[in-house]
């Protein structure tokens, strides 16, 4: 967790040089509501994962304790191997996650944006690492060590972030041979038919290469689903695929079927509901992105909440491990804060008639929060100027979102 957090601050210096660069290059690799809307979901995804990942962990913990074959030592052979391993298993859950329909639902998210740049890397679904967590523990029972595990796994992670760039179009060919790459990684999130299902690798190419699944970027890739999210709201994205599968899901008829549906390719269906969904041709220079305007004054308006909301949601993420229960009301309390937050200025960047209503009472929540935090002996809040510094920012955010009533309401 603390490797996280540390990392959070160097994610948004390399997207300001991303920026830079894009602005150099005259290029078109940033949209605001895209942006926001991509960091939002990875903040959906780090608050509620402290609960999620402590599960996945535990389960790895257990396994180690009880049921382990052999006792690994910690050496720097057993290090290469234990990583090996993780990026292996990692490119099995990665593939099956695009090979199955109920585990795409928990890896969608990241592949909704119709953009490529550095801050998809942190799209991600809520839900993803209770199935990735599952992979990992033939880890444990063979005798992996928690501990070097879970930092190996974490520094596999943290590689895949640069990896998510149109600023870097090729590194040298024996790179691109072993690593996965920003031109690897491009394909993988492409909706042309020639670039679905392929590169799932994390740091290494070798197992898409070794099983199968490689493919090497040549058209211009068109980036997003083929069924577009369009909306910027975080948490309605964890839930929209899911939706889909639900109706096809009762409109098959016959218990094999509905199993079938459920275990199969994204786009299998039966031929009672009309057969299988094959991906359309696309062309970039056609693509038609999901987009809303909003004005200058609403833009500054939730940049700056996004501000806000980056530094409390790191705030929280520092304090939950210290936490003596992740069901104890400050959690709780704050996780249902921060997820309110990036929903209410999603929806109020969708232009939704309920974004008013929905970001006033969020704004009406925080003070009552922050009074309640000494109630509940979390130590940092015993100071009157947090309380009366955000119930201020809170009472004049409402005064400024009610002078652009008139443009929410359209």
């Amino acid at each position: 967790m603390n490797i996280m957090i540390f990392a959070i601050p160097v994610f948004f210096i390399l997207i300001g040089v991303e920026l830079l660069i894009e602005r150099k290059h005259q290029a078109n690799w940033y949209r605001l509501n895209d942006a926001m809307s991509n960091i939002s979901c990875g903040i959906s995804q780090q608050v509620s994962g402290v609960f999620m990942k402590s599960i996945g962990l535990l389960a790895y913990v257990l396994l180690y304790e009880n049921f382990r074959l052999l006792d690994i030592p910690n050496t720097w052979w057993s290090y290469l191997l234990l990583f090996l391993g993780i990026d292996c298993l990692y490119y099995f859950f990665h593939r099956y996650c695009h090979e199955i329909n109920i585990f795409w639902g928990t890896h969608v998210v990241h592949h909704q944006s119709e953009d490529y740049n550095l801050s998809v890397a942190l799209r991600q679904s809520a839900f993803q690492s209770l199935i990735s967590s599952v992979f990992y523990l033939p880890l444990a029972i063979l005798g992996f060590d928690p501990i070097p595990f879970l930092l190996l796994n974490t520094l596999q992670t943290l590689y895949q972030f640069w990896i998510h760039t149109e600023a870097i179009r090729k590194m040298p060919s024996w790179f691109e041979f072993v690593f996965n790459t920003p031109s690897h990684h491009r394909v993988h999130h492409g909706r042309n038919p020639e670039y679905i299902d392929k590169n799932h690798g994390g740091t290494l190419i070798l197992f898409d290469r070794i099983f199968g699944t490689f493919q090497e970027e040549k058209a211009p890739v068109v980036y997003g689903v083929t069924k577009p999210l369009s909306t910027w709201n975080p948490i309605w994205a964890n839930f929209d695929y899911y939706k889909t599968l639900w109706q096809e899901f009762m409109l098959v008829k016959g218990l094999g079927n509905k199993f079938r549906l459920l275990i199969e390719k994204p786009g299998w269906r039966p031929a009672s509901i009309g057969g299988p969904l094959f991906p359309p041709a696309v062309d970039r220079q056609k693509q038609e992105k999901y987009q809303t305007q909003i004005s200058p004054a609403l833009g500054s308006y939730s940049f700056l909440q996004y501000i806000i909301l980056l530094g409390a949601t790191t705030i929280f993420l520092a304090s939950a491990g210290k936490t003596d229960s992740l069901l104890s009301a400050p959690y709780l309390v704050g996780l249902l804060l921060i997820l309110w937050t990036v929903a209410a200025l999603g929806i109020l960047a969708d232009h939704r008639k309920i974004a008013l209503s929905l970001e006033i009472g969020r704004l009406l929540a925080i003070p009552f929060y922050l009074y309640l935090l000494p109630m509940w002996g979390v130590q940092f809040a015993y100071s009157t100027a947090l309380i009366v510094g955000g119930s201020s920012l809170s009472i004049l955010s409402i005064g400024f979102l009610l002078s652009l009533k008139k443009e929410l309401n359209r």
